[in-house]
């Protein structure tokens, strides 16, 4: 789930953390026997030493003693070197016999032969505490009892060979006999809470690192960039997101990286400072400037961390967001709001938009004048547009969830595009500005031809604010490609536009200019995707007055169709005052 490359940690991993679930419980397991292992070596040691002083010290004393505490000692240090790690299991085996067996009757042995002059009672305990940590309840509890009945057959033994009174022998045979079976029982109880504790333990350890790499994963894949910055500025992590907005630098690539090394990161370290200080989260819009880059405005919020350790610097988190983001989400919002305000304000345009139609046709009825009965159907015409307004804005601003069935009509592009240009020119005085140039072919398009009539007059209304004065300053022409699609632009030798602008051109409400809705471009979009169509912008160079000119260039592609018949066209009346191109 977590990359296991270092540049994508966060924290580092913890010692427990570099082992596999599966090796953890061995490994803990490993360190008892070793633990056991050992104390068997060092007991095997002192009683090889003990002995052998004995022997040194005293000529009468038994060579079978030395030899018997050497043959242990040997044993010990096989079972230390060489000796695999493993269970004791439910019942005397060759595991228990190898390491509890061979104690067991090596202290007897040195117990029985040496009498009442050294009790090796108390080193019973080893084997006991052995099968109580390694075995089962029930092998701790037969290994109390085996030990039990050989001291007491020790005590018989020893009773026959001195008859006398052996009462306090019995008695502190059977006394130490319970004591083997409460060290057994309790020292089993308690390896069996420990070892219940250390699942549990690691239990939890597994979900906290669980946990930690699906946070990891989160940070990695936030488009929010977080950074961990210490107090000397220096960037102990961060994710993919905030790498990106620090730039290409190769600095940004390597796990710790210093924010002194770039200038135009200078503002993130001031901030991380500042907080750091003060010992509060700051939120500010600061801008960096990378070399080769231009400017690129960040909303940077601060927020303290705890430090990697308790003697570790003090942490600073930085949030970072992008502010085109942040304004584009504002948009979103701004046009949600107006889809919750379209529904009331449809119902207040569209009643009297039904009042002026029924009225306008109850006044056409009465009328006889021709001039006045053209002013009436002036009326109902442009009241039915005003109506068909309203409706795309209302399907522009309605979140859907699924394509609407749009009914296309077969349009003429040609005769469309000419007399759409030809009425906006008129109206607003550009003649000498426009130029349309289209085949002599007829090109038949599936789009609404009052859609195709709007969107077409949002891209003139644009080139007509940033294209200048001169002739053929604006230029229009349709073509048709072989893929049974035509294609129209519209062109216009205006400045060309920021990237900044360029990258959020056909966004909801988004506008260079402040007396703009910044839905013209929207909408058009909205059509084209409705129709089966596609709008994009390009800079490009046209032919105008005599020389080539760069200039911005809209092209909508559209649906042909091969029907031969004549394109069916919405009916359409001009105003008095329009006129045509030529």
């Amino acid at each position: 789930m977590a990359s296991a490359d270092p540049l994508h940690s966060w924290l580092g991993p913890t010692e427990i953390e570099t082992l596999t679930p599966e090796l953890r419980e061995p490994y803990e397991f490993e360190r008892l026997w070793q633990g056991f292992m050992t104390a068997r070596l060092t007991l095997g040691t002192v009683l090889l030493a003990l002995q052998a002083g004995l022997f040194i010290s005293s000529t009468s004393h038994s060579k079978a003693l030395v030899a018997i505490c050497l043959a242990y000692f040997i044993g010990t240090v096989a079972s230390k070197m060489s000796g695999k790690p493993a269970r004791l299991g439910k019942s005397f085996n060759r595991t228990w016999g190898a390491l509890v067996g061979l104690d067991v009757l090596v202290f007897s042995v040195l117990q029985l032969m040496q009498g009442t002059s050294i009790n090796y009672t108390p080193l019973f305990a080893l084997p006991i505490l052995l099968a109580s940590v390694l075995g089962t309840l029930r092998l701790a509890l037969g290994t109390a009892a085996g030990v039990s009945m050989l001291l007491l057959a020790n005590t018989s033994w020893n009773y026959l060979q001195n008859p006398g009174d052996a009462t306090s022998s019995f008695v502190q045979a059977a006394l130490s006999g319970v004591g083997y079976f409460v060290i057994a029982f309790l020292a089993q109880q308690l390896s069996a809470r420990i070892a219940s504790e250390g699942k549990r333990a690691l239990h939890n350890q597994l979900a906290a690192s669980v946990q930690r790499q699906v946070n990891e994963l989160v940070i990695e894949s936030m488009p929010e960039g977080v950074l961990i910055v210490d107090r000397r500025g220096r960037v102990r992590a961060a994710n993919p997101a905030a790498r990106a907005f620090l730039g290409p630098r190769e600095d940004v690539r390597i796990p710790v990286f210093d924010l002194k090394d770039e200038p135009g990161w200078m503002p993130l370290l001031n901030l991380t400072q500042l907080s750091v200080a003060t010992g509060q989260s700051h939120e500010e819009d600061v801008t960096l400037r990378m070399r080769g880059q231009g400017p690129r405005k960040i909303r940077a919020r601060t927020s303290l961390a705890a430090p990697f350790s308790p003697d570790g610097d003090s942490l600073c988190v930085l949030f970072l967001q992008d502010q085109r983001e942040l304004e584009a989400r504002m948009r979103t919002e701004k046009l949600a709001s107006m889809g919750r305000m379209s529904t009331a304000v449809a119902h207040e345009i569209r009643n009297p938009l039904a009042a002026i139609v029924q009225a306008n046709a109850l006044l056409d009825e009465d009328l006889t004048d021709p001039r006045l009965k053209k002013l009436t159907a002036m009326v109902g015409q442009n009241a039915k547009r005003l109506e068909k307004i309203v409706d795309d804005i209302l399907n522009v601003s309605r979140v859907q969830t699924e394509s609407e069935a749009v009914t296309l009509s077969v349009v003429n592009l040609h005769e469309a595009t000419l007399q759409t240009c030809s009425d906006w020119a008129a109206q607003n005085k550009v003649q000498k500005r426009v130029s349309v140039d289209l085949p002599e072919s007829s090109l038949l398009v599936r789009f609404d031809n009052e859609h195709l009539r709007r969107m077409l007059v949002n891209l003139l209304d644009n080139a007509l604010r940033y294209a200048t004065t001169q002739a053929q300053a604006i230029q229009i022409n349709t073509r048709e490609h072989s893929d049974q699609r035509a294609m129209l632009s519209v062109w216009s030798d205006g400045p060309p536009m920021d990237k900044s602008v360029e990258r959020h051109l056909f966004e909801p409400f988004f506008s260079s200019e402040s007396r703009s809705s910044g839905l013209g471009l929207f909408i058009c979009r909205q059509m084209c995707e409705r129709h089966g169509a596609t709008i994009f912008y390009q800079r490009n160079s046209r032919n105008a007055r005599g020389q080539w000119v760069e200039g911005n260039e809209f092209v909508i592609t559209m649906h042909t169709t091969p029907l031969p018949a004549r394109a069916t066209q919405s009916e359409t009346q001009t105003t008095p005052w329009q006129t045509t191109l030529y």
